[in-house]
């Protein structure tokens, strides 16, 4: 946590490894970062699956209208519904995971979709909800919220958690619970939907959605494949799961880095010679590989890559004086301004968010739990395969001006999938232009996102709302206006 939100801001306008958005943490890069030291010892590749044991249910009677948000402060007048609060996930530990829900306004006759932000560590409220795919943005003033036309709940129930414990609003009265993984998220993710079914029981049979971003590319496949198992030997809640799709997700080490200093080089952002470099000296599937060389031209690649926002390459940085022209128009101060509405205790008491039990005011990315996050396999395609298998519907998708995850990286993945091609390549289109490119394999589906950076619904949220509801319909992007 920082001490300082004003000394914190200053320093993140001056490397922009330190930045996420206008504030807060790059949790992704150092995470990966840390992994590509020869000194880490997380590198492994088993699933995440664990063997079935009864999971924790709590009576939940009242607790639905208890959460219901009367109105949030600044809010502009909606006909839509919201609701948020906390499900316990382990009443020994007093762990218990935040959420924000908002229905549609036909609720009844739409799908329900989990959606589930990154880091690890990071807020699917702060992020997710308040600056890409919700229905509310933060104004400049931290104070009043402003419409967004194109919220993913025109078509969807929509559920943002705060997950795991020690993200956001979620919290934990056992200080060990901070030091967690996938494993953990996995399971406490599940206990939190199969309660979250009974408080809410007119969702139980709704056709159900997981997607998420970014560090999510393992928590929304682990999830699901957990689910899915879940769903043949318990005698509890049985969850309608119909499909995931995750952006810009990191979902394989190797793919990552040879995928991303590629994209760097054919981007312009480093030098013949450093990309050369890089080829001949690190083999990123091997620890082993890794050498000192391989260290000092990754380095230089960071050098040259310079001082700017690698979650989308061409954006401006929060703070800066310049006038030049972006591919969206998304405020890169945003997550600012929903640091300052989130943190308002008017706000906190309108969500019934209890921040007696926070170290500090609420965060976008906790790094404390980013930095000690504990199993992480290398790979989690085994897992998108056995999903792809199950037959329900896997959709992979990128922004294609991101820098951290970029879609070379995602590239490189699909073919170790092992599915042949079902659809060809062809460009997909939204409002008379390109909003991307689309292939559909058997079983699996990969789409990009023309203009869009690492958070796909902030930078293109018309291109992001055409591809959404694509996918919840089970229905390729349209080839024609």
């Amino acid at each position: 946590m920082k001490g300082s939100f004003l000394l914190f801001s200053l320093l993140c306008l001056a490397v922009y490894v330190e930045c996420y958005g206008g504030r807060g943490y790059d949790p992704l890069g150092r995470l990966l970062k840390k992994r590509r030291s020869r000194s880490s010892t997380n590198h492994h590749t088993e699933d995440v699956l664990t063997e079935y044991s009864p999971v924790y249910m709590a009576p939940q009677d009242g607790l639905k209208e208890a959460d219901r948000i009367l109105m949030l402060p600044g809010q502009p007048t909606v006909n839509f519904t919201q609701y948020s609060g906390y499900v316990t996930v382990d009443p020994t530990a007093g762990r218990a995971l935040f959420y924000y829900f908002t229905e549609a306004e036909d609720s009844s006759s739409k799908p329900l979709v989990l959606w589930l932000n990154g880091g690890p560590g990071c807020s699917s409220i702060g992020a997710g909800a308040m600056t890409e795919l919700g229905p509310f943005r933060v104004n400049k003033d931290g104070k009043t919220l402003w419409y967004n036309k194109y919220s993913w709940n025109n078509v969807a129930n929509v559920i943002f958690l705060e997950s795991p414990a020690g993200v956001g609003f979620s919290y934990s009265n056992r200080s060990s619970d901070y030091v967690t993984g996938d494993k953990q998220t996995a399971s406490d993710s599940y206990t939190f939907l199969v309660n979250w079914l009974e408080r809410f029981p007119e969702y139980k049979t709704r056709d159900f959605f997981i997607t998420g971003e970014s560090y999510a590319g393992h928590y929304v496949p682990q999830l699901a494949d957990l689910i899915l198992q879940n769903n043949k030997i318990t005698n509890q809640t049985v969850i309608n799961l119909k499909g995931i799709a995750i952006g810009n997700a990191y979902i394989d080490y190797t793919d990552r880095w040879a995928g991303t200093y590629d994209h760097f080089w054919t981007s312009a952002l480093i030098s013949d010679e450093t990309h050369q470099g890089i080829l001949e000296n690190c083999n990123f599937s091997s620890d082993a590989s890794v050498s000192g060389v391989c260290d000092e031209y990754q380095d230089k690649a960071d050098r040259e890559v310079g001082n700017i926002f690698i979650y989308d390459i061409y954006a401006p940085l929060c703070g800066s004086s310049s006038t030049a022209p972006s591919i969206s128009s998304y405020d890169p101060c945003s997550d600012s301004y929903v640091f300052a509405y989130l943190n308002t205790a008017e706000v906190q008491k309108a969500l019934h968010a209890n921040v007696t039990g926070l170290p500090g005011p609420w965060e976008d990315c906790n790094y404390a739990i980013n930095g000690d996050w504990q199993d992480q396999p290398v790979t989690v395609l085994p897992v998108i395969k056995r999903l792809m298998a199950s037959g329900i519907s896997v959709w992979i998708y990128s922004g294609d001006t991101d820098g951290i995850i970029p879609v070379t990286t995602t590239r490189y993945s699909m073919p170790k999938l092992g599915a042949p091609v079902k659809t060809p390549w062809y460009p997909w289109y939204s409002q008379g232009e390109v909003g991307g490119y689309v292939v559909e394999y058997q079983n699996v589906t990969f789409v990009t996102i023309r203009g869009a950076g690492h958070f796909v619904p902030s930078y293109q949220p018309e291109r992001a709302l055409v591809f959404f509801l694509s996918f919840l319909e089970g229905k390729l992007p349209p080839a024609q206006n």
